[in-house]
Order: C-alpha cells, then sequence, then structure tokens
C-alpha cells in the first residue's frame, strides 16, 4: 500500500504556482501539434501550418469550454448557480472529458467547415494524439490527489489526502486504458480503413473501458443506480457505433 504524499506544486514564485498538472496539460497540447502535423502529412490531410496553429488555439479553448461548461451542469449544477462567478474559477479544478471531448470536436468541426476539410477524416487523426493526452492527463490527476476511487483492501492500494481510508489508484487504472487506446488506434492508422473509422473506435473503446473503471471510481454524483461518468458514456458509445456502422458502409 501507498501513502500519497506527493506535494503537486512543482514550483512557486509569489502567489504564482506551477503545477504537474498544467505543465503535464501543455505538454499534451504540445504533443497534439505534433502528432497531427505528422498525421496530416502522413494521411494527406492538407492542412497548412499556419492553419494547423490556429486550429490547436481553437482545440484547446473548445476543450477548455466544454469541460468547464459540462462539470459546471452536469456535475455542480447548484454550487455555481449560488456562485457564478466560480466558473470562471479553474484553478480551483473541476473538469469534465465528455464536455471537453464535446467542445473539441464542435472546434474540429467548425474549423473543418472553415477550411473545407472531411470532418471524420480530421477527427480520425485527432484520436490519436487525444488518447496520449488523456493518458498523460490521469498521471497528472493522480499527482493532484483527485479523482481517486473506492476503498479497497488491495497491495497497490493509496492512501489520499483529505480521503477516507485506502482507495483504487482509479486515476492511473484510466491512465492505463487511455494507453491502450493510444496503442489500439496508433497500429490501426495505416490500414486501409474508412474515414471515420478510427474516431469511432475511439469513442466506443472510451466508452466501455470508462464504463467499467467507474465501478472502482469514487462517484461525485448518482443518476438512478449509474454514476454520472457512466450515463455520460453511453451517447458516445452509440455515436460511435453510428459513425462505424456508416463508415463501414460507404
Amino acid at each position: 500500500m501507498f501513502i500519497h504524499n506527493i506535494n503537486p506544486v512543482l514550483l512557486k514564485i509569489g502567489n504564482i504556482e506551477i503545477r504537474y498538472y498544467g505543465l503535464i496539460y501543455a505538454f499534451g497540447f504540445l504533443l497534439a501539434y505534433l502528432f497531427i502535423k505528422k498525421l496530416s502529412e502522413e494521411r494527406r490531410i492538407n492542412i497548412k501550418k499556419e492553419d494547423l496553429e490556429s486550429f490547436l488555439f481553437y482545440l484547446a479553448l473548445g476543450t477548455i469550454i466544454g469541460a468547464r461548461l459540462f462539470y459546471t451542469i452536469f456535475y455542480n449544477i447548484k454550487f455555481y448557480l449560488n456562485s457564478p462567478l466560480d466558473i470562471f474559477a479553474l484553478w480551483h479544478g473541476g473538469m469534465s472529458f465528455h464536455g471537453g471531448l464535446v467542445g473539441a470536436f464542435i472546434a474540429t468541426y467548425l474549423f473543418c467547415k472553415k477550411r473545407k476539410l472531411n470532418f471524420l477524416k480530421v477527427a480520425d487523426i485527432i484520436v490519436i494524439p487525444a488518447a496520449l493526452a488523456l493518458f498523460l492527463g490521469r498521471i497528472g490527476n493522480f499527482l493532484n490527489g483527485e479523482l481517486y476511487g473506492r476503498i479497497a483492501d488491495l497491495p497497490w492500494a493509496v492512501k489520499f489526502p483529505n480521503a477516507e481510508g485506502f482507495r483504487h489508484p482509479s486515476q492511473l487504472y484510466e491512465s492505463l486504458k487511455n494507453l491502450l487506446i493510444f496503442t489500439i488506434l496508433w497500429f490501426n492508422r495505416n490500414k486501409n480503413r474508412p474515414y471515420g473509422y478510427l474516431f469511432a473506435l475511439f469513442l466506443i473503446l472510451y466508452s466501455i473501458f470508462r464504463f467499467l473503471i467507474e465501478f472502482v471510481r469514487e462517484p461525485e454524483i448518482y443518476v438512478g443506480f449509474l454514476t454520472m461518468g457512466q450515463l455520460l458514456t453511453i451517447p458516445l458509445f452509440i455515436i460511435g457505433i453510428i459513425i462505424l456502422r456508416k463508415s463501414k458502409s460507404s
């Protein structure tokens, strides 16, 4: 068993804190830039360098806005209705993956429409670095001691600060599942697949694995007998199946 006493702050200068999580987030977007550049050339998608830089900015903006809005609406609406200005206090935490995904793909759709690119073709290359960035992001959650799992009596259980008992390190479970998804997508990228296949595969794999991991993750909120995380994976799974079937028939 492991006692979590990791300081999430790498460096503090006055009131300014440089946290591992923030650095991981920035590194994730750098990786996205490099991967999208490489994959767009590999798959012959005509994205100019200046367009790619602009796209990454809107992608980051869409991800952050979507993640925050979903967390506000689905996880803590009462608090934010009483304290609306706290919606902008991102440094306090509170981001939803599902919202981030929706925001990212709205930004991608608008970019593709403006540049007259095939949305599914572009989405296929975005999900590869997205899975890798999520792998890193969950490690950041572990370093922060947040989004931990339920109480467990296992050799690898972790005692997190401000949490009762030893817990499943569900952040690391999620990190490993994202690495697995990245690996599957990476080795399928050059196969003769129809547009939308990798995008659909990402949605389906993420939904299944996230639904299962929610059984050992400390739930933030229940909706009936499902956690909010499980409930939000269901539409992703359905959309993934629809895109997969359409891509195979095209």
